[in-house]
């Protein structure tokens, strides 16, 4: 059986709520060795840190979400620092700039975001990256603060542009797959990732949202990574299972604290 990692999703969601440890367990049983469970709301980092210390093949990662940074206190790279410490916290995140339903915060969300590339820089601990309709901001704002000092980072759920992902690749940074890399007319979104170096590339679902077929359209969950990487080694002409193991050494070396 191939392994894999779940790069990202959100165990903590009320969708998981009635079967959670079965959750967990089809994804043990379809491969998929790691998940990394991420908190959008620093109010929630304690529901997020208490399922990663439930299940062992889970880890967690915590931020505040574009989405929500108008709504949220804004955190310190002190609060970052704070949950860092926890023996399975391994990202900073997520974070970014999101201008499709929220452009009316652009100016708190880039503070937002750079405050956790501080706390990235800070810690060691690779930045989780949301980009949504923001490419221009995203790709100068990451350039900026690369110069103010070096810092690691996945583009989570990549769906940008060519561009963008240029940007992100000659930064170092890392692009994460996930299930709408295997929708049909997707075919843009796969040529970037075959163009990509195959040492930067992640596979995530971002359960519950966006399953991949043979599931679109319903919840998604960590077992769907299969399906996912399936498709994205077709589309890098690779076996699935080198493939799966190039995807794990990467996350490897980016997400270091869950090797």
């Amino acid at each position: 059986m191939i392994q894999l990692t779940d790069s990202h999703c959100h165990l903590d969601f009320p969708d998981f709520d009635s079967e959670r440890p079965q959750v967990i367990q089809r994804a043990i049983d379809a491969g998929v060795t790691r998940m990394v469970t991420i908190c959008t709301r620093l109010s929630a980092a304690p529901q997020v840190r208490a399922i990663a210390e439930e299940f062992a093949p889970v880890y967690w990662a915590a931020g505040t979400h574009p989405m929500s940074a108008a709504d949220e206190p804004l955190a310190t790279v002190d609060d970052l620092l704070a949950l860092a410490e926890h023996p399975k916290f391994v990202g900073i995140g997520e974070t970014g700039l999101d201008y499709h339903y929220s452009a009316q915060s652009a100016e708190v969300q880039a503070k937002s975001l750079r405050i956790h590339i501080e706390a990235a820089r800070v810690s060691r601990l690779p930045l989780i990256i949301h980009a949504r309709a923001a490419d221009d901001d995203m790709a100068r704002i990451l350039s900026d603060e690369m110069k103010a000092g070096e810092f690691t980072c996945v583009m989570h759920c990549f769906s940008s542009s060519p561009a963008l992902a240029r940007v992100a690749l000659d930064l170092g940074f890392y692009l994460s797959a996930s299930g709408i890399a295997a929708f049909p007319k997707s075919t843009e979104i796969r040529d970037i990732f075959a163009s990509a170096p195959r040492e930067r590339i992640l596979v995530e679902t971002d359960a519950p949202y966006l399953a991949p077929p043979p599931h679109r359209g319903k919840r998604n969950e960590p077992a769907y990574t299969v399906h996912t990487a399936a498709r994205v080694a077709e589309a890098l002409d690779m076996d699935i299972d080198a493939f799966a193991a190039q995807t794990q050494a990467n996350f490897e070396r980016l997400f270091w604290k869950a090797a």
